[in-house]
């Protein structure tokens, strides 16, 4: 797929890169305006009003978009100096109009056909990225912060971990737990014979009481049967 879509125009790998490091929806990836973004700090402004949640929302992109945006900013130019929409059509039917959100969607169907990855859609990459931010041991609130969710039942939707990734993120969560259950258990098995007792702090002087007359009765002879 990312071979596929190496050899795509500027627009289109900046589009799937933004889509992915923001995990933008189609309608807020299409709806993006020339003042959305920050370069600066790499940051880029979701709209309320192109939100589902309608919740605005501010979210980073990565360096190697950053230089894709630096990119398709040159590009754009020749095709519309004008502020406004970020993504411009360059059909002779549409030139210099917003991207439609039909336009981009058919733009990646061509991409997921040609590499033989026909259930990619425009919103594969917002899964990818939710997903990618689990794996990564982010709180799930932190998840739904970042994805624009108000309710974390909704961001559960689009993280889809495997058996490995549950796996290997529980070794990580449980190392140090696993650790000290080791070395407390390790501790019993050396301790000495008879001490057994004294283990629970809270019980420490009723336990030792106890260890002692236990001890005196195992001294003391048995009293004599009655006849």
């Amino acid at each position: 797929m990312l071979a596929i879509a190496a050899a795509e125009p500027v627009r289109t790998r900046l589009m799937l890169a933004l889509a992915y490091d923001a995990a933008l929806c189609r309608e807020e990836l299409c709806s993006l305006r020339t003042d959305d973004l920050d370069p600066g700090r790499r940051l880029v402004r979701v709209r309320a009003e192109t939100t589902k949640s309608w919740r605005e929302r501010v979210v980073p992109y990565s360096a190697a978009t950053g230089v894709l945006l630096s990119e398709y900013v040159v590009h754009r130019a020749t095709v519309s100096r004008a502020r406004g929409g970020l993504f411009l059509s360059e059909s002779r039917r549409n030139f210099a109009q917003p991207l439609s959100l039909w336009t981009w969607s058919k733009v990646v169907r061509r991409i997921a056909v040609e590499a033989g990855v026909e259930r990619f859609s425009t919103h594969t990459t917002r899964h990818l990225c939710l997903t990618d931010l689990a794996r990564m041991s982010w709180e799930v609130h932190a998840i739904a912060t970042f994805a624009g969710h108000r309710r974390t039942d909704s961001t559960m939707r689009y993280i889809h971990l495997s058996g490995r990734d549950l796996a290997e993120k529980f070794t990580r969560g449980m190392e140090h737990i696993h650790a000290q259950r080791v070395a407390l258990l390790s501790v019993g098995a050396r301790a000495p014979e008879g001490r057994g007792d004294r283990a629970c702090p809270d019980c420490k002087e009723r336990g030792t009481r106890l260890g002692l007359a236990t001890g005196r009765r195992a001294l003391e002879p048995e009293p004599a049967a009655e006849r």
